[in-house]
C-alpha cells in the first residue's frame, strides 16, 4: 500500500515497518519547506500508531536527498529563507520516538545528510556519497550537522 501526500513524499507499510520516501528525482529530493512538513507530518502519524515498530526513510538509488531547496531559497528575502517554521519542522523530526533507519543511497548531502544523521539507525550502500557542502561557502551546516 502506497500514499502519495502530494508534496514529494510516500508512505509505505508492510506490516509493523513503515517507509518513508523522499520522491522529488527532478529536484534531485532536495528538502523544500513542503517536503520537510510533509516528512515532519507523516512521521508524526506513524509515530502516534502504535503497531508502527520501525520507519525506513529512504531517497532514491541516485540521491538520498540533496539538502536544502536553494531554487526556493532563492525567492526570499534572508528573513523569509530563516522562518521559525523551518527549524520547528527539524525539531518535530527529532522527537520522533519510534526508531528511524536511514537507507541512503547515492548523494546525501546538506540537509539530506543531516536528516540521516538524526536517525537512530544509518544503513549506507556503497554508491553512498556524504557532505555538507554549505562548509564550502562559509555557512554552517543549520540542522544540526555539527552536534
Amino acid at each position: 500500500m502506497a500514499a502519495v501526500t502530494g508534496s514529494g513524499v510516500t508512505v509505505q507499510r508492510d506490516g509493523a515497518v513503515a517507509v518513508v520516501t523522499i520522491d522529488r528525482p527532478e529536484q534531485r529530493n532536495a528538502l523544500s519547506d513542503a517536503v520537510l512538513a510533509a516528512l515532519a507530518e507523516e512521521l508524526a502519524r506513524l509515530d502516534a500508531e502504535p503497531d508502527v515498530r520501525a520507519i525506513v526513510l529512504a531517497g532514491s538509488a541516485k540521491v538520498f536527498a540533496s539538502g536544502a531547496d536553494v531554487r526556493a531559497l532563492l525567492e526570499r528575502t534572508p528573513l523569509e529563507a530563516y522562518d521559525g517554521d523551518r527549524a520547528q519542522r527539524w525539531d518535530a523530526l527529532r522527537r520522533i520516538r519510534t526508531p528511524l533507519v536511514a537507507a541512503v543511497s547515492g548523494f546525501c548531502l546538506g540537509g539530506g545528510c543531516e536528516l540521516a544523521m538524526m536517525c537512530d539507525v544509518l544503513v549506507a550502500s556503497e554508491t553512498a556519497r556524504f557532505g555538507l557542502p554549505e562548509t564550502m561557502l562559509g555557512l554552517i551546516p543549520g540542522a544540526g550537522g555539527t552536534q
